[in-house]
Formats: structure tokens, sequence, C-alpha cells
């Protein structure tokens, strides 16, 4: 918990007693429904959560903004940007039902009143958003395919609406039909090794009526 305060100093008390709850619970439900392996749950706050909350790094959201997590597993990186943003609307989807209600538990855990859960393909979801967020689920042409029909037409954030999305390694030959693609480098931001190859990749996309 240190870790976030660290990093996010300007936390309310609510946030703050949020993200310290989020332990307990992902611990109490990895028991019951594994979703997040024994090594990385006790590095939670490090490789999770922190690492989640790098795109607020790069992108920070406005209120009323809505955000789409595709293949949100355990949550990530949702419901740390949800805490982080408790004005922004979230939307959290993932194909697969137990992790849907490790995600449905935890955000009831919270209390927290801006995230809406799908158990469904993110190609069956739609409505616009200003960003889609996600951990790695698929290399970028496939990700861009399945969500290029859920960008909202006016921007109103610095970045240009479009995918933020949480990488590792060398991307170069990943991204390279992309001409108009930014990364945003998490060592930059945190100084632990664990962000050393760790990358937010941000891939503005034109809305498509």
């Amino acid at each position: 918990m240190e870790l976030i305060q660290k990093y996010f100093p300007q936390l309310t008390a609510d946030q703050i007693d949020k993200f310290q709850k989020l332990s307990g619970l992902y611990k109490d439900w990895n028991l019951k429904i594994n979703v997040v392996s024994r090594k990385d749950i006790d590095e939670l706050y490090l490789r999770h959560v922190l690492h989640s909350l790098g795109i607020a790094k790069v992108q920070s959201f406005n209120p009323g903004a809505e955000i789409l997590d595709v293949g949100t597993g355990g949550g990530f990186p949702g419901i740390p940007l949800a805490i982080l943003f408790p004005e922004t609307k979230f939307h959290l989807v993932d194909s697969i039902g137990k992790k849907i209600k490790v995600v449905e538990e935890v955000s009831a855990g919270l209390n927290l009143q801006n995230v809406k859960i799908t158990n469904a393909r993110v190609e069956e979801i739609g409505g616009h958003y200003d960003f889609i967020v996600s951990r790695a689920v698929a290399a970028m042409p496939t990700f861009v395919h399945w969500t290029k029909g859920n960008i909202a037409k006016k921007s109103s954030h610095e970045l240009k609406n479009g995918i933020l999305y949480l990488k590792g390694g060398d991307l170069s030959e990943e991204l390279q039909p992309y001409k108009t693609v930014s990364i945003y480098e998490l060592s930059d931001y945190f100084e632990e090794d664990f962000f050393d190859t760790k990358k937010v990749v941000h891939l503005p996309l034109k809305f498509k009526g």
C-alpha cells in the first residue's frame, strides 16, 4: 500500500481505504477461484495495482468519461483505475465467467458505484468509449479488430480517444503498421525493476459509425 501512496500522494481517505481492502479481497477470493498466481498475489500492489495505475500516469480520466476494460481478468486495470477516478465510468468485460465472478465480488466489497461488469466477448459489446484499456490480452492488430467500433467520436482528453494498452517487451514488429502509436515507458514513472520492460501503448482510433 505504501507503494501506491508513494506514486499517488493525493489520494483521499476513501481511496486509501479502498486500495487497502484490495489485498484482503483478492486473497480471499483467490483461494476460491484462482485468478492471480500465488507469486503475484504476494506482490499484488506492485504487479497488478501499480501496474494498472501506470495508465493514469499517461492519461488522467475526466469526470463522466467512459472507459472500457477488455479482458479484465481479475479486474485489472479496471478496478484500480475505478478507485483512482471515482467520477469516471468503467465497463469491465471478460468472456470467462469465473473471472467475472471475482470482479463482481471485489467491486461489491469495495462498494464501487462507477463500475459496470459484463460477462461477454468484446465483439458483443455495443456503446462508445473515450478509451479502451487492457493488459496484453492479444496482439495489437487482433485487439484493434475487436474494438475499433467502440470508440466515441468526441475527444475531450489530452490524448485522442483510442486504446491505452499495458504491454511488455519488444513491440516494434507488432506496432509497425501503426503510424500514430505512442509508447510510454513505465520505468520513466516507477523506479521498481518490475517496470523496466513495461510500457503503456497509446493508439488513437477514429470513430466508426
